[in-house]
């Protein structure tokens, strides 16, 4: 604030008010006064300040047509008003307008003259200088367009809380109201810029790109938020560089190295035209037209580099540019303009001279121009054509920044309208009063600023949100080389639209495109080349995540698109293609019906039961003969029904699975064979009784009764039952789809317990190993009641397949498990038919003489004397061995005779008469009688 003090003290101890600030200056006096900031030049001369002597003033350069055309957008806009009946009537608005030359310092100067008069009376001025002509306070200020000069502009008005309307400043940093109280804008912030410029490397698929910004509030900002996002979408930056119009030579020639010999094609440029113009300059010198801009809306649409000169390097930019306006009107005054008739102005002379290329009479610099400190130049007399002259400051086709202009100073006029309008009461400040529009302040303008909301001349809302700012939205424009003249088109391309929901905010025709002027095909700026389909990214090591190589995807995953990070799973029912470009249905498999294996194992079984069923129709029509009584023909029909099950349960196990065929297919299994082992068991075991019995009692009779046989039946099979159900409700076999397999679905049964088959197949073998122990006992009676051997040896082979049913089964997968277990099941089923029946089936087909009652019994009576021969064997060695402990009284060997009686002759019988046979074997010591009856139907008819 001393600083303040003594500046305006400086300022008011020699002149009056109405010189404050620069000398050069657009002014008009009235009622209430709007100050405006404008860079009329790009820029000032750079002089070494060695303090030698008094420092002069900085001289400013480069012309800024456009900045003359935004400086006219806000005078127009202020005549409008004034002219006016409806909006601030009976008022005039004054304006005090200076050129910023585009640097802080002219800036500061400009800024000081307007708070000056806003606080001489606080700072007691008075005494210090004669201020006779009263200028009104600056009640607002519009400007300025860098965001580097609008922050120290900010911080220095809002000191006063005079509100401040930038046109251009889009930096971030700008929306922090804690920091710039009384800035506002009407260009949305770099916070959107930013995004936009991401979404469209993205949508590009460029993932290796060059960031340049200005070493200033507007670029780094601006880069630092781009970056942020560019990470999000995993975007890489090969280059981040900083620049700035002030650069040296060497500085430059570096930059422009790096950019060379970087692989990015894809610049990103955060900077304004003068602070990128170097660049693109020492880029043309060496001919570096391979590249493509993404130029922020700061130079997206600078005459200072859309020169036809430059188009061999940035043609083909893309571009952001603010969306255009209409101001009606405006075209006429621009035209209007002479410096005759602008003596309020005097940025015209300037303007008409650089117009021109000349100097007015009484120009400044023409007098400098004699002294020869200028270049020279024809005199003009300030009647030249200007319609005639090709200048940027007639451009007013797309009106953009010009536009923002024109709807800053409507946004500060309706403010004071709101202001006059006010209801006491309805007021916004303090006990809901109003403030007085003669005596209004600038705090007051800006508290009602805060709080404006009107439709502007194109129907659309003003509002400003709560960071001051303007919401907006932006135009894509692509550079073209026109084929008229030569000079730069900006075309219309897309559109980004910050309202809309993320992911449809831009829009883009890429047809309307052209790439380095001429090219339609969208250029390539990757560190490494695309992946194909069916591969992924690959990370090299100590390389950014952007430089990959591409490693094809595992077996089972695919991707369908290029540069696919990851690989995508297939689905559990799929499986990728040879290329892994996509994923096809698995084959699903299991033990079918139509396959060649399904069909020969079904053949089988019905082969088996069609078997079995002959062999039972065979018994059924020879049950009166001496076989099949001997057989036991009643358990022999049940061991027949039990193969008939054991035959049809091999078939449950072909066709696909389902949950009820998983269920019933084991148990069937299971209780058929225990069945068909409990009937040979029973069948055997009672046999065996008989002939081993001496003297046949009553409770052997008991014992071998043929209810007693079924009971037992019953039993054996009903453990297995009870094993089953047992199963059933405490895991119950489920259907199974298998994906282990890569390309093959295998639908299974899931058996719910693996134990409970154990269970199962361990109970079936535990009475098949019975059964074999009997059968082997057995093996030496009469063949034609028990084939032991047979029995024996099925007995054998029904052990060899399940043994090695076990580790085939655990060791086999998908549908040749169920074909193991059938082949199993056939294998025993064929077995124990084949041994058990087939020898009887043959001796009744075609052996009927030995299925006569002299054959059985001829083979009884064999097999009673091999029995008999035995037992008196055995009686007579102990008679020796009990006289030789005796004293030796029997030196001589008692002789034995043996003979074989029968009782009655066969043939002496009437025919028909039932007769009872009763072998006799008689010794020595005694008589052993073994008797067999067999009835005989009188009319041989089936009993």
């Amino acid at each position: 604030m001393r600083f303040h003090l003594y500046y305006m003290v400086f300022l008011g101890s020699s002149c009056v008010i109405s010189t404050y600030g620069p000398h050069q200056r657009a002014q008009k006096t009235g009622d209430i006064l709007l100050g405006g900031l404008f860079p009329m030049h790009f820029g000032v001369t750079s002089k070494d300040q060695d303090l030698a002597a008094r420092p002069e003033s900085t001289e400013c350069v480069r012309y800024n047509f456009r900045g003359f055309r935004w400086l006219q957008a806000m005078i127009f806009a202020i005549e409008e008003i004034n002219n006016s009946s409806t909006l601030l009537p009976n008022i005039t608005l004054g304006y005090r307008i200076f050129d910023t030359c585009n640097t802080v310092s002219k800036a500061l100067e400009a800024t000081l003259s307007f708070v000056a008069q806003n606080k001489i009376d606080s700072l007691n001025l008075d005494e210090f200088c004669n201020c006779t002509d009263h200028i009104p306070s600056t009640i607002a200020v519009v400007g300025a367009s860098g965001s580097a000069v609008s922050t120290a502009v900010a911080n220095l008005l809002g000191l006063f809380y005079i509100p401040q309307i930038s046109y251009a400043s889009s930096s971030r940093l700008l929306s922090n109201k804690n920091q710039f109280k009384s800035f506002m804008r009407t260009i949305p912030t770099d916070e959107h810029q930013a995004t936009a410029m991401a979404d469209i490397i993205d949508y590009f698929q460029w993932n290796w790109v060059i960031a340049v910004a200005s070493d200033d509030e507007y670029g780094r900002p601006g880069i630092e938020k781009f970056e942020k996002e560019m990470e999000e979408r995993d975007i890489c930056i090969h280059l981040n560089e900083l620049i700035s119009q002030y650069f040296e030579e060497w500085q430059i020639q570096g930059l422009v190295d790096r950019i060379e010999n970087s692989s990015a094609k894809v610049i990103v440029v955060f900077a304004s035209g003068p602070d990128i113009e170097p660049l693109i300059k020492e880029m043309v010198r060496r001919n570096i037209s391979d590249r493509i801009w993404l130029a922020s809306e700061a130079w997206a649409t600078s005459s200072l580099i859309a020169k036809p000169e430059y188009l061999d390097v940035v043609a083909g930019t893309i571009g952001f540019a603010l969306r255009a306006g209409e101001i009606p009107g405006f075209k006429d005054f621009l035209q209007v303009v002479t410096p005759k008739q602008s003596s309020y102005n005097e940025f015209v002379w300037e303007f008409w001279e650089e117009t021109f290329n000349c100097y007015l009479e009484d120009s400044r610099r023409l007098k400098d121009s004699e002294n020869g400190s200028t270049s020279f130049r024809p005199l003009c007399t300030g009647e030249e054509d200007i319609m005639g002259a090709a200048t940027p400051y007639l451009d007013y086709t797309h009106l953009r920044i010009s536009y923002n202009v024109y709807v800053a100073v409507y946004s500060i006029a309706q403010a004071l309208q709101d202001i006059i309008t006010c209801t006491p009461g309805r007021g916004l400040f303090a006990n809901n009063s109003c403030a007085d529009i003669k005596k209004i302040e600038a705090w007051q303008v800006l508290k009602q600023l805060r709080h404006l909301n009107f439709s502007n001349s194109m129907g659309e809302k003003v509002h400003f949100d709560e960071n001051a700012d303007l919401s907006g939205s932006y135009t894509i424009i692509n550079w073209h080389r026109s084929p008229e003249d030569g000079s730069v088109v900006f075309e219309e391309v897309g559109f980004y639209n910050m309202r809309a929901k993320k992911g449809v905010q831009l829009l883009i025709d890429n047809t309307k495109i052209l790439w380095n002027g001429f090219n339609t095909e969208v250029p390539f700026s990757n560190c490494s080349e695309d992946c194909e389909p069916g591969t992924r990214k690959g990370i090299i090591e100590s390389m950014p995540t952007c430089c990959f190589e591409c490693t094809e995807c595992s077996e089972g995953e695919y991707s369908d698109h290029k540069d696919a990070s990851v690989c995508t799973k297939c689905p559990n029912d799929s499986w990728s293609n040879e290329n892994h470009t996509s994923c096809f249905l698995k084959d699903i498999e299991f033990l079918s019906w139509t396959e060649p294996f399904g069909i020969a194992l079904a053949l089988f079984s019905v082969l088996g039961v069609f078997l079995t069923a002959f062999v039972m129709g065979v018994f059924i029509r020879f049950r009166n003969t001496p076989i099949v009584k001997a057989t036991n023909r009643e358990l022999s029909y049940l061991l027949l029904f039990s193969l008939i099950c054991c035959f049809s349960s091999s078939l449950i196990f072909i066709g696909e699975p389902r949950d009820w065929t998983c269920r019933l297919r084991q148990p069937a299994f299971g209780i058929s064979f225990v069945l068909c082992i409990s009937c040979i068991l029973v069948k055997t075991n009672r046999v065996l009784l008989v002939f081993e019995a001496k003297i046949p009692t009553s409770l052997h009779r008991k014992w071998w009764g043929l209810n007693l046989q079924f009971l037992l039946v019953f039993l054996f099979t009903f453990v297995q039952v009870m094993i089953c159900v047992v199963w059933l409700y405490n895991a119950p076999p489920a259907s199974y789809r298998n994906h282990d397999i890569d390309e093959i679905i295998f639908i299974t049964c899931n058996e719910g317990s693996m134990m409970a088959l154990g269970f199962l197949i361990g109970y079936t073998c535990l009475l098949a190993a019975i059964c074999f122990f009997f059968a082997f006992k057995s093996r030496k009676l009469p063949e034609n009641f028990t084939e032991a051997k047979f029995i024996t040896f099925s007995m054998l082979i029904f052990f060899i397949v399940w043994i090695s049913f076990i580790p085939a089964y655990f060791s086999t997968y998908g549908k040749f498990v169920s074909a193991v277990e059938v082949i199993a099941i056939l294998a025993s089923s064929f077995g124990l038919l084949a041994c058990i029946f087939f020898n009887k089936v043959y001796i009744i087909l075609f052996k009927p003489c030995r299925n006569t009652t002299e054959e059985v019994r001829c083979s009884t009576a064999a097999h009673a004397f091999k029995v008999a021969a035995k037992a008196t064997l055995r009686q007579s060695n102990a008679s020796r061995k009990r006289s030789s402990s005796a004293g030796g009284s029997g030196n001589s060997t008692p002789s034995s005779s043996i003979s074989l009686k029968t009782n009655g002759n066969d043939s002496d019988s009437p025919l028909g008469q039932r007769r009872i046979h009763k072998p006799r074997v008689s010794f020595e010591s005694g008589t052993v009688t073994l008797s067999l009856s067999f009835e005989e139907s009188r009319h041989n008819s089936v009993k």
